[in-house]
């Protein structure tokens, strides 16, 4: 038994849908503008960009249904995503084997601090400040493949107020999962436990205190999310 100085961080974990048991999380991966739209309304070309990805905290993924509008910031934006968890790994993984390695997929948002990353973007700086402070990436149940199978296409929809903000179809992804996974593995090692945040579509805008986010990804539990 290892003797630590100090107790050990807890593992988070988060809940399987049909199930009592939870998925522990290792890392979490993040793909920028990867569909079209979103890409062109934040001032991008999609056709002409490489994919790129940036990180969360394992702790920053939270099942609880609230969002504490987060301090320093007043264009806090949501972005909806779905979330890809996996149950092994490696480097190099081929493209044709890729999906092997997906436990399961669940709803999530993207929360950001918009105009703090606005503010790294012109500065040349990473954007942690605006996308992994405590809580900013609400999540859903998983629903494993067993039950789901792998997602390619259907409607990905989020409402605020019961307004849609959002809505796209998971076949609009730049860089499908399959190769989202392959990529990331020529560059870091994957392993179980991984999660890929694998883009939103267009429609990303500001929430307030109060308002209530209706998270929707054909196929896949739903989430409500209230902003507190």
């Amino acid at each position: 038994m290892v003797d630590l100085v100090i107790p050990a961080p807890p593992v988070v974990a988060l809940p399987v849908a049909g199930t009592d048991t939870q998925f522990p999380v290792r890392r979490v991966y993040c793909i920028g503008r990867n569909y079209a739209a979103h890409a062109v309304e934040m001032g991008h070309d999609p056709d002409r960009e490489p994919p790129f990805f940036f990180q969360k905290n394992t702790n920053n993924l939270d099942p609880s249904g609230e969002f504490p509008y987060p301090p320093h910031s007043s264009d806090v934006h949501h972005e909806i995503e779905m979330a890809v968890m996996l149950h092994s790994g490696g480097c190099n993984i081929p493209l044709d084997t890729a999906l092997d390695h997906v436990f399961g997929y669940a709803v999530s948002l993207d929360m950001t601090r918009r105009d703090l990353q606005g503010a790294q973007k012109k500065m040349g700086r990473p954007w942690e400040i605006g996308k992994a402070f405590e809580r900013s990436a609400p999540i859903g149940l998983i629903s494993t493949v067993a039950d789901v199978g792998h997602p390619d296409t259907g409607q990905v929809e989020l409402r605020v107020n019961g307004d849609v903000r959002q809505t796209g179809d998971l076949n609009q992804m730049i860089w499908k999962v399959p190769e989202m996974i392959a990529y990331l593995s020529e560059y870091f090692e994957l392993a179980a436990g991984d999660v890929i945040q694998s883009g939103t579509p267009a429609g990303v805008g500001p929430v307030v205190r109060g308002d209530v986010m209706q998270v929707n990804v054909a196929g896949l539990e739903p989430m409500t999310v209230t902003v507190v």
